[in-house]
């Protein structure tokens, strides 16, 4: 009885955490909102699609390792805080003994702010998506869920990386 409480728990810190995506049967859906700031570094085309494909990338990323349960798969799409939520989340998970999987239905992506030295880039993602939490390899529960969240970037050598990843209940 403990054990389902706790892992009731856990789904009720992934959903306002994790709100993630994998690939499903079909592709989620994707929009973007044109850009509205004021910034004085103008967002040319590629940057905002290469800002947009690692981002998206990133919710794979965490799918995986969320499912899995390897922090070390996060490595390369995460930093900073958002890296470190991740960690503690996959930690969690397997100190109880769950996994959880997730199914993408769709992102709604609005750029807020680019800042003038191109070093930080600010969005708000509207998600949809089902979680399923796998308790010992059996499936618990699903849920389905829609999560406004807002995340930072920053540019790497290779890629944008998430640094700052907030859930906010809508």
């Amino acid at each position: 009885m403990g054990e389902v409480n706790l892992s009731k728990r856990i789904l009720a810190a992934l959903v306002l955490f994790t709100t993630g995506a994998v690939a499903s049967a079909g592709p989620a859906s994707v929009r973007v909102s044109q850009p509205n700031f004021q910034s004085p570094r103008p967002l040319d085309d590629q940057t905002k699609n290469t800002v947009i494909k690692d981002y998206l990338q990133s919710w794979q990323v965490m799918a995986n390792a969320l499912e899995q349960n390897r922090p070390d798969l996060i490595d390369g799409a995460f930093i900073g805080s958002a890296k470190a939520d991740l960690v503690s989340t996959i930690q969690q998970q397997t100190a109880i003994g769950i996994r959880t999987r997730y199914h993408d239905r769709s992102h709604d992506l609005q750029l807020l702010f680019y800042s003038p030295e191109g070093l930080s880039i600010e969005l708000a993602d509207n998600v949809d998506y089902d979680v399923e939490v796998l308790n010992r390899g059996k499936l618990e529960t699903t849920q389905r869920v829609h999560v406004r969240y807002i995340a930072v970037l920053t540019p790497s050598e290779v890629r944008w990386l998430v640094r700052v990843f907030q859930a906010e209940a809508v």
